[in-house]
């Protein structure tokens, strides 16, 4: 069975297209010389991206975030993440397809 290391690479490798957009956004410290890596083990799980200068994790979401099993598990995550001292947002992937200048800008308003 794979390890969490070699999970995250394989996300990496077949990263989604809302990915690759935020990824565009926050790759080569192009967002505010802020240093950004995706697919990241932190304890049992892997973070889509996250900023340890900022403490600042940003997930995106698909539709299957909506059901109550996926929910609970995002509440635990989440709660796990909060308790190490980051700060969790997340955006749903129809927000990155339909509205990207906003999340740019609830992004911008979040590090500033």
């Amino acid at each position: 069975m794979d390890n969490k290391y070699t999970l995250a690479r394989k996300l990496r490798k077949n990263s989604t297209k809302e990915e690759l957009a935020i990824w565009n956004i926050l790759r080569n410290r192009q967002f505010f010389n802020l240093k950004f890596k995706r697919q990241v083990p932190i304890g049992d799980y892997i973070v889509d991206f996250v900023c340890e200068e900022k403490k600042l994790i940003i997930e995106l979401d698909g539709g299957q975030h909506n059901q109550p099993e996926e929910q609970e598990y995002d509440k635990m995550r989440t709660e796990f993440l909060n308790s190490k001292g980051y700060r969790v947002v997340r955006f749903w992937n129809n927000d990155i397809n339909s509205n990207l200048a906003g999340v740019y800008e609830e992004l911008n308003r979040l590090i500033n």
